[in-house]
């Protein structure tokens, strides 16, 4: 099987697993519109918004299995392979306890730094005390899509994403109309799907995988030396998330604070970002996947022709959505939304969006390609030098420059990412990699 095939066999069942996932929220939004009262749209967009906060560092549980199970995998290690799943599943099972002892004060910093109106503040309150309880499934699943990624199996993750959306579907408007739970089946049935994709999740490793557990012994899972890799990598990625996280709650509250047509225009060209982000992602995937496959292996000439290849798809991608926002843009805005005020806005900030794909590329890539080679720690301090150079121009660009004072530093911030890191690569790990 040549590079390219190897590489699109990951990415693309990756992009439709991404593409699935805003489809929970829009089909509680969904169900919720069709109940009669604004405040339950309102509550779900509240509701949704608490839990991406939440889970939001949680990230590592994907990335950082990925990587190291890569790793293992690439190294014909299935002992390893194993324990690492087991590692991500007792800390997804063990992070969400927590969550769930925490549940309180959770929701009550949430709702202090969202402030949502009293009218969608019980409503809120309501959706995630119900909602919470899905956290050890959302977590354990995590860490369980990311040891079929790292196991070079992209297929598995895009299932069960597609059979979450259709058990929400299903369960939630059963619950609400069926048994008559009005607003309160809506999280229920997004719980009953969430534990239906861990259950499936577990069946695949069964049937995919089961034969390998028969010799495992679970006590070496929890072996300090194993235990010491796995916070170490996942302790950079979660910090990582940390400065995206920062940076992309700045960029909110700064919008916001230039009044509701700049909130909303950002809000419009940010969907573009994310839609953009839905492709890299997937390319970014089978950098995890294949560049940690090689790593483990030890195989430079494979290692070196995969990540060579990632950079060329990152250019095509990166190429082809320029090209779609250059001249689809404004069409775009017009599916989004119906407001003519607000397209009209948005059209003045056109030339951001174009930028994004090219300014972006190279540092979805990269930040594969690292979590591969396991090197976190680089990619936390490339972040945050990025995240730096977001807050430099933001605080030192002229207050006369508007909301394009914003975009100019967002803008900057992505190119850093692919800048800094293909910087680091060149001077610091491919030499690192030259002596392995």
């Amino acid at each position: 099987m040549n590079m390219n095939r190897k590489i699109l066999g990951i990415a693309l069942p990756a992009i439709v697993a991404n593409i699935t996932v805003p489809l929970l929220g829009l089909i509680d939004t969904s169900i919720a519109g069709h109940l009669g009262r604004t405040e339950y749209i309102g509550a779900i967009a509240v509701g949704s918004m608490i839990f991406n906060l939440i889970y939001w560092n949680f990230g590592f549980l994907r990335m950082g299995t990925a990587g190291m199970t890569a790793q293992a995998y690439g190294s014909t290690d299935t002992t390893e392979c194993l324990q690492i799943l087991a590692r991500a599943v007792s800390i997804g099972g063990s992070a969400a306890i927590m969550i769930l002892i925490l549940q309180q004060f959770l929701l009550w910093i949430t709702l202090l730094a969202i402030g949502p109106s009293d009218e969608v503040l019980d409503l809120a309150r309501t959706y995630f005390h119900i909602c919470v309880w899905g956290a050890p499934a959302i977590l354990m699943t995590m860490g369980i899509k990311g040891w079929f990624i790292g196991m070079q199996d992209s297929r598995s993750p895009m299932i069960i994403s597609i059979g979450v959306n259709v058990v929400n579907i299903i369960a939630s408007l059963a619950a609400v109309y069926m048994f008559d739970m009005g607003f309160k089946g809506i999280p229920t049935g997004t719980v009953i799907a969430e534990y239906s994709g861990l259950a499936y999740a577990i069946l695949l490793i069964r049937r995919k995988h089961g034969s390998d557990f028969r010799s495992f012994k679970w006590k070496n899972t929890l072996k300090a030396a194993g235990m010491r890799k796995f916070f170490k990598v996942n302790s950079d990625i979660f910090l990582r998330s940390t400065c995206l996280m920062i940076v992309t709650l700045f960029f909110v509250s700064a919008g916001a604070r230039s009044g509701d047509i700049t909130l909303a225009v950002n809000a419009l060209i940010m969907q573009l970002f994310t839609l953009f982000s839905y492709f890299m992602d997937g390319f970014a995937y089978a950098g995890e996947a294949l560049v940690g496959r090689y790593a483990g292996a030890k195989d430079l000439p494979m290692l070196h022709r995969c990540t060579n290849r990632l950079l060329c798809w990152g250019g095509i991608v990166a190429a082809a959505f320029t090209t779609i926002y250059l001249f689809g843009a404004d069409a775009m805005f017009g599916i989004i939304t119906d407001n003519k005020t607000v397209i009209a806005a948005a059209h003045e900030y056109h030339l951001w969006s174009v930028a994004i794909p090219l300014a972006g590329a190279a540092g979805f890539i990269w930040d594969g390609v690292y979590i591969g080679l396991t090197a976190t720690r680089q990619m936390l301090y490339t972040i945050a030098v990025s995240c730096a150079l977001f807050f430099a121009v933001f605080y030192l660009m002229p207050d006369s420059m508007g909301n394009n004072k914003l975009w100019l530093a967002f803008i900057s911030y992505l190119a850093m990412r692919g800048i800094s890191q293909t910087f680091v690569y060149r001077y610091h790990l491919l030499p690192r990699i030259l002596r392995l």
